[in-house]
């Protein structure tokens, strides 16, 4: 329950941010083409194009966030959060796709070049659109970054870039009415290519994000703190998140554990780091895998510390966990984390290989992993 009020509470915040934006940005999109149309200022007239784009983000938002606020079902059990996502990537293209048009037009108005008529009244209605949209965008990107909403730092990006056009427009100006040097068009082309060039970004961050990115490190690094913590735990590894949109991330980790705990104490442990993670950090831990640590037996400590050495010599090995030697039957247990090499199975074969020949006696299962987090 708390956090379905959570999320409704993120998706309030976001939908009445956007409509905000929307209201803004037509009353701006209207007052620029009244005025573009009155002093015949190409970059004026664009400037308007990109207030609908904005207004036209804004509503996706919406949409997206809407959607993506859907309650889980059987068909989709971990919900529609990876929506905003989408929502975010339809944007980019619409920032992608007015700085294409931008440009062409741009382009236009160079080949074919027309002398605006500018006014006191007009220089001063777009002076006054780039405080309102400066003001707009960080107003955006402050908001959907509290709100971890992808969606809404991508309206705000664009009307910064908005901010920049008009700011730009101005410059041309004044230099038209002091020197007679119309530069409006060769500036709005630049920005044009700016805008492209923020649209691309915005795109393949987003495409990132939904490929799944290496969760930061400050993040994981708090988790397996709080893991650390719970009574019992020795170690936390293999700690692998999974983004199925804003506040909802699942994760899994195996942790180490005396060879003594019985099922039940492991049972109350892997509960309260579920517990723990999730209060602390919003973090569901869906999955908890246990490794044995030896304790019954002092050699164990000595074997661990020979084969650490061992592997450590290898470079591509970043660490070795889950370690447990069993004497009796011959055999010896534990998983090596590799980095991203592509030549990262050789390295662990090569590893495996001088250690059966430093213990001929014993079964080695070893398996590679790779650095899922920091």
């Amino acid at each position: 329950m708390a956090e379905n009020m959570q999320l409704a509470d993120r998706g309030k915040v976001i939908i009445r941010t956007s409509i905000i934006g929307i209201v803004v940005n037509i009353l701006l999109a209207g007052f620029k083409f009244v005025v573009g149309i009155i002093s015949g200022s190409i970059a004026i007239m664009l400037d308007a194009v990109n207030n609908l784009s904005d207004a036209l983000s804004s509503v996706i938002t919406i949409i997206g966030t809407t959607l993506a606020g859907k309650a889980p079902d059987k068909k989709h059990p971990l919900g529609y959060g990876r929506i905003e996502y989408m929502s975010a990537i339809i944007i980019s293209i619409i920032v992608l796709y007015a700085g294409v048009t931008s440009f062409e037009e741009s382009v236009k108005a160079i080949i074919h070049p027309e002398t605006a008529d500018y006014s006191a009244v007009t220089l001063i209605i777009v002076a006054v659109a780039v405080i309102v949209k400066i003001g707009l965008s960080q107003f955006f990107i402050n908001t959907g970054k509290k709100a971890k909403s992808e969606s809404l730092v991508a309206s705000g990006t664009e009307a910064r870039f908005d901010a920049v056009i008009s700011v730009a427009t101005l410059v041309a100006a004044f230099i038209f009415i002091f020197s007679g040097v119309s530069l409006e068009s060769y500036l709005a082309a630049i920005i044009s290519l700016i805008l492209i060039k923020s649209g691309l970004e915005m795109l393949r961050d987003t495409i990132s994000q939904i490929l799944g990115e290496r969760i930061d490190a400050a993040t994981s690094t708090a988790v397996k703190k709080t893991i650390l913590s719970v009574d019992g735990v020795q170690g936390a590894y293999d700690l692998i998140f999974s983004d199925y949109g804003p506040d909802r991330v699942l994760a899994s980790v195996h942790i180490e554990v005396p060879d003594t705990f019985t099922a039940d104490k492991i049972d109350v442990i892997t509960r309260e780091i579920t517990n723990k993670v999730y209060a602390e950090h919003n973090i569901a831990i869906v999955s908890v895998g246990v490794y044995s640590v030896n304790t019954k037996d002092d050699q164990a400590a000595k074997v661990r510390s020979e084969i650490s050495q061992i592997v450590s010599l290898h470079n591509g090995i970043l660490q070795m966990h889950g370690f447990f030697v069993d004497f009796e039957k011959k055999e010896i247990r534990f998983d090596l984390v590799m980095d991203f090499l592509p030549d990262r199975k050789e390295i662990f074969d090569a590893a495996i290989n001088e250690l059966q020949t430093k213990y001929p006696d014993y079964s080695i299962y070893a398996n590679m992993d790779v650095s899922y987090s920091d």
